[in-house]
């Protein structure tokens, strides 16, 4: 069994109005076992918190750095932690 992590991610470039945040919760969905939340933030950049196992996590990290978001993705900035819970499956803020 997979240790449980959590990713908090801070995705820069033309990430909203786009559809990121919407597609970030099914591409979480679609990997099953992740729960959190996706959230425009003031400076233009969107926030992903995702809990769960640490593949999983690291799937969405690597689709959020990938070729197949909406939008245009410049840069991530990414932190590790171990869970906090708290979050009733993936949310869009």
């Amino acid at each position: 069994m997979s240790e449980h992590r959590r990713l908090v991610a801070w995705v820069r470039g033309r990430v909203q109005g786009v559809g990121f945040r919407w597609y970030t919760r099914a591409k979480a969905l679609e990997i099953g076992g992740l729960s959190g939340f996706a959230l425009n933030l003031e400076d233009g950049r969107v926030q992903v918190v995702a809990e769960g196992p640490e593949e999983g996590c690291q799937g969405l990290l690597e689709w959020l750095v990938g070729d197949d978001t909406p939008g245009r993705v410049d840069g991530v900035t990414e932190i590790w932690d171990t869970p906090r819970g708290g979050y009733d499956g993936f949310a869009i803020r």
